[in-house]
């Protein structure tokens, strides 16, 4: 078997497609079953995986305002839309004999034995938790990937169903390949996160946690707006830490931010370094994610793997990824949000049973297990 991977998503700063796209390649670097592994980024291929580690000179604050830049020209962006996939399908042609997987949804111009993984819909299902500029890229974009692709892995059932529905794609034709979380998502005590700690001021087991981008599909409006309604004496006591970029248009979600910050309960570090993350994870007293739309929803695993209990929506992929050891509910209802976090917080008997239950759940994932699914995907071309 001769593959060709895509390499693109596997940049600093790691978003969960780069995790998943740079824990898939390792693996089928070492896999017997494939004799010829092959990396391709951009329109060349490469010698070796992309490097993720921080860099004082990196260049993705530029890149990013390069983004931002085109996103603001229509036309670049239909003209690259329309020509760079044909660039690329000419820097493959004498490769007609690999099987092409590009794991971040885009594929080459009518490439044969092609593989996309789709990571969710929600540019077709719930095209308002997008930008309008994005939506129209992608909605192109993603219809021409799925027209030339002889097979598609989705990373949940939920958007394998999905795809089925929206688009009546052959059943046969999409396999799921659920992802997994890094070995390094662990238990911790307080005396291995105690330097993290201190760097943030934060104390062990003393404050709830989400981490994500903050844009309206994660609904932290929500979060935000139940953990107003829990008692003053539990807010101060469990602060709320949001972690990740500031994403889109959201002036109403950053007054709230700015206003629990001045009343002392909510604390926004921004982008935590990869690194940092499981210890981060690992020193909460609870993960709180309710979004409302989730093509598979990786920072629960890492959670659950981190002996933290889990309160999400019951939406979209979650309920696959949580089973029953977190507490579940409608992420438009705020009151029960509100209870559940005041549960996860407080609740002695109800943690010290869904803290075992999530490390058991998180132990049925894994990267060798997305590996050999993708591989056996592969077989079916």
């Amino acid at each position: 078997m001769k593959v060709i991977f895509a390499t693109e998503p596997i940049k600093y700063p790691l978003t969960g497609i780069g995790r998943y796209s740079l824990e898939l390649v390792r693996r089928l670097s070492v896999a017997p079953e494939i004799d010829d592994l092959r990396l391709f980024h951009g329109r060349r291929f490469i010698n070796a995986i992309p490097n993720v580690e921080y860099q004082k000179n990196n260049k993705t604050t530029r890149h990013r305002g390069l983004s931002a830049l085109l996103r603001k020209q229509s036309l670049l962006i239909e003209g690259y839309r329309f020509l760079y996939p044909r660039l690329q399908q000419r820097a493959l042609r004498n490769y007609a004999d690999y099987i092409y997987h590009g794991p971040n949804f885009y594929l080459p111009h009518h490439i044969p034995r092609a593989v996309a993984t789709f990571h969710d819909i929600s540019i077709f299902d719930c095209p308002e938790y997008h930008p309008a500029d994005r939506v129209r890229y992608m909605e192109k974009a993603l219809v021409s990937s799925l027209n030339s692709a002889s097979l598609i892995l989705t990373v949940s059932d939920y958007s394998r169903q999905a795809l089925i529905r929206l688009f009546n794609y052959p059943a046969p034709r999409i396999v799921t390949t659920k992802l997994a979380c890094s070995e390094v998502y662990i238990p911790r005590d307080a005396q291995a996160c105690a330097e993290f700690l201190q760097r943030y001021d934060l104390r062990y087991n003393q404050y709830a946690l989400f981490i994500g981008t903050l844009e309206p599909r994660k609904n932290i409006n929500g979060i935000l707006q139940a953990y107003q309604r829990l008692p003053q004496e539990v807010r101060m006591r469990y602060p709320l830490i949001l972690c990740g970029y500031k994403g889109w248009d959201d002036e109403q979600l950053y007054r709230l931010i700015d206003q629990g910050t001045r009343e002392g309960w909510v604390k926004y570090l921004g982008y935590v370094a990869d690194s940092e993350l499981p210890l981060l994870y690992a020193a909460a007293r609870a993960f709180i994610y309710p979004s409302f739309y989730e093509g598979f929803g990786l920072p629960v695993l890492e959670a659950m793997s981190c002996g933290v209990p889990v309160i999400c929506s019951n939406t979209t992929s979650l309920p696959e990824v949580v089973g029953e050891a977190g507490l579940m509910s409608d992420p438009h209802d705020i009151e029960a949000l509100t209870n559940h976090i005041l549960m996860g917080l407080q609740d002695a008997g109800w943690r010290e049973k869904a803290i075992p239950e999530g490390l058991a759940r998180a132990k049925m994932f894994s990267w060798e297990n997305c590996a050999m699914q993708t591989i056996n995907a592969y077989k079916l071309l």
